[in-house]
């Protein structure tokens, strides 16, 4: 028996209104897991032949919500979402926790794949069998918050009427846009829960293309059965007890790290990247934990770390903020990256960007490379139409996210793009090179994990040879380095709790649940593989409007290579000849060419026929 699938997927048309069942076959499945993997598998499938020619924004570019075999039995419930990036012009895979993935394995959907546009905006709705399309004209505009909460207030009236013999039902689970997403900000997250979000891709964007405000989901059944039922009874209370012990992220989440990685590993982005090292301890954990906590417990489901947190600002200019409390990735972004060191108006801006629909990191990026053009006089008071920036000015970075997120104006219009693209654009208009202060990697805008003091995990290539560009949970050390990472996000489970080594337990846990005798070796050396090289493939292929030439764009940001201004490691920097070895290394031990480039024995091993097929359209004579 295969365990852990419902079976089917959802194959939903918007411009024609047309809802289909997809089934995949057993042995896809056991090569592509799901999630990430078969989110990259369906796409080379409909659209790999004429990729470059696929804008990420039109019709054409489908929407992927995928969960994996272990999604709803490991702790904390993910969900994958995927397509053409529109950041990157490639497949990036980015999961956001929350309880909408349960409630659609227990509708009997695997996943949901969305492509057409509606010709007006609407939301889907997934109640088990029963699949609709509904108008969702009087919650577009507005933020998300307010979006949800209408969405689900309706939703579940409609549903106690449905279901009035189970009594009163739940709430349904939703993923869902803001305004950024609608007006298709290329830093747009897609977002569940109450501000959780998966923000690398640009995904929002996307659904804002089509037209889809949301997708609800309520299901009334079970989740699908397990091969082994005890096995995975035991493995949960293993994960349960390791969870436990993790003290620190258990009480705190990743956020005790605001203080931590700035004044210890100086590796945090301040001020744009200028410096990477602080000593404030205005942003301490425990100055959100004492002063701005309101539910310290905020978990996803089953989960036993619950590592997220609720807070809101309870006082002064900013009181009524409320928002999932900062994690470090958000503290870092929209605190110290822009000279702000008050806990206060982190969550302030923190909530403001989720309400918007940004993604905090990419959002967080494209503020501080505004606002230090405006240190630098290229952009001035009257390209901004008044707006004056300053580091640590919340009010002007406040009003700067809301244009953006409006596209109110020319040079916010070219924000909206995205730092790249903005940066671009922004050179030719200036007549100065500002892609210097530019911090991306292909298009995607850079983790806040820095590379120059050597003190994190990030080191000199995990950027800069990532499929996912500048996504920090996607990293590269060497040719297994990202494998992990990979498996988690095609099973679809919360990598939180697999910090610190689970000794071979993830694996244990598939064959429990699906019954496939899939091993750590099996996946590092050929599953894992194939899922990198299509992704490999898509990023190369790029287009319509921006493509990447490898190896030049496998490579860090200029800033990355300017030595740390202060600090402890005052003086370090990434060696730019050590890049360039490791590369050069880590294409031989991947299996591309000299060029970055997949090479046709690699992926004719791997099965991928089609892919090397389709790579001959960039391949040199």
């Amino acid at each position: 028996m295969l365990g852990g699938y419902a079976g089917k997927i959802l194959d939903i048309d918007l411009t024609d209104g047309k809802i289909t069942e997809l089934k995949i076959e057993e042995n896809v499945l056991r090569q592509y897991i799901g999630g990430r993997g078969l989110g990259a598998r369906i796409l080379w499938d409909r659209l790999g032949s004429r990729w470059e020619k696929v804008d990420p924004l039109s019709p054409e570019n489908l929407l992927l919500v995928l969960t994996g075999p272990l999604t709803g039995y490991f702790h904390g419930a993910r969900i994958c979402i995927t397509g053409k990036s529109p950041q990157s012009n490639g497949i990036i895979g980015s999961t956001v926790s929350g309880e909408f993935p349960i409630e659609l394995k227990c509708s009997g959907w695997d996943g949901i794949i969305v492509s057409g546009r509606a010709e007006k905006p609407v939301y889907i709705l997934v109640n088990d069998e029963n699949v609709e399309i509904k108008s969702a004209e009087h919650v577009w505009g507005k933020t998300t918050k307010t979006s949800l909460r209408m969405l689900t207030k309706e939703v579940k009236e409609e549903l106690d009427k449905r279901h009035a013999r189970l009594g009163i039902v739940k709430e349904p689970a939703a993923i869902y846009i803001g305004p950024a997403g609608e007006n298709r900000v290329r830093s747009a997250a897609v977002e569940q829960k109450w501000s959780h979000a998966a923000g690398y891709g640009g995904y929002g964007a996307v659904m804002g293309s089509k037209n889809l405000k949301a997708i609800l989901a309520k299901g009334t059944g079970p989740l699908p059965p397990v091969a082994r039922p005890e096995e995975v009874k035991q493995l949960i209370q293993e994960y349960e007890r390791l969870a436990l012990s993790r003290d620190r992220i258990r009480r705190w989440g990743t956020g005790y790290s605001g203080y931590e990685v700035g004044a210890k590993t100086s590796s945090e982005p301040v001020r744009n990247w200028q410096e990477e090292w602080h000593d404030k301890k205005t942003i301490g954990g425990d100055r959100f934990d004492l002063r701005y906590w309101v539910k310290r417990y905020w978990g996803d489901y089953g989960c036993a770390i619950t590592c997220m947190k609720l807070a809101t600002v309870k006082a002064g200019p900013y009181k009524g903020a409320i928002t999932d409390n900062p994690d470090y990735e958000l503290e870092a972004y929209l605190g110290p990256n822009l000279g702000i060191f008050d806990a206060g108006a982190i969550i302030y801006l923190s909530s403001l960007i989720e309400d918007l629909g940004f993604s905090g990191i990419n959002g967080g990026n494209i503020l501080a490379f505004a606002t230090e053009l405006y240190q630098r006089g290229i952009l001035t008071k009257d390209d901004l139409d008044g707006l004056e920036l300053g580091w640590g000015n919340v009010d002007a970075i406040a009003e700067l996210a809301k244009r953006i997120a409006r596209r109110d104006g020319k040079y916010f219009d070219i924000l909206a793009e995205g730092t790249y693209r903005a940066a671009l654009k922004i050179s030719e208009l200036k007549g100065v090179n500002v892609l210097p202060y530019a911090v991306h990697v292909k298009g995607v805008e850079v983790g806040a994990h820095g590379t120059r003091s050597d003190e994190d995990y990030t080191h000199d290539i995990c950027y800069a040879c990532s499929v996912q560009g500048g996504d920090h949970t996607s990293t590269v050390n060497d040719a297994y380095g990202d494998m992990l990472t990979v498996f988690q996000d095609s099973a679809v489970y919360c990598a939180v709790i697999a910090w610190g080594g689970t000794e071979g337990l993830d694996w244990k846990f598939l064959r429990a649940v699906t019954g496939w005798d899939i091993t750590e070796e099996e996946w590092k050396r050929e599953l894992g593989h194939r899922i990198i090289h299509i992704q490999r493939a898509a990023e190369l292929l790029g287009g319509p409007d921006v493509r990447w030439k490898p190896p030049k764009d496998d490579d860090n940001p200029p800033r990355f290579y300017e030595p740390l201004p202060s600090g402890p490691f005052k003086g370090s920097t990434t060696d730019k000849e050590e890049v360039e070895r490791r590369k050069r290394e880590y294409y031989e031990a991947i299996g591309w060419d000299k060029n970055g480039i997949p090479k046709p024995s690699v992926l004719r091993k791997l099965g991928l026929y089609d892919v090397d097929k389709d790579l001959d359209r960039i391949r040199k004579p």
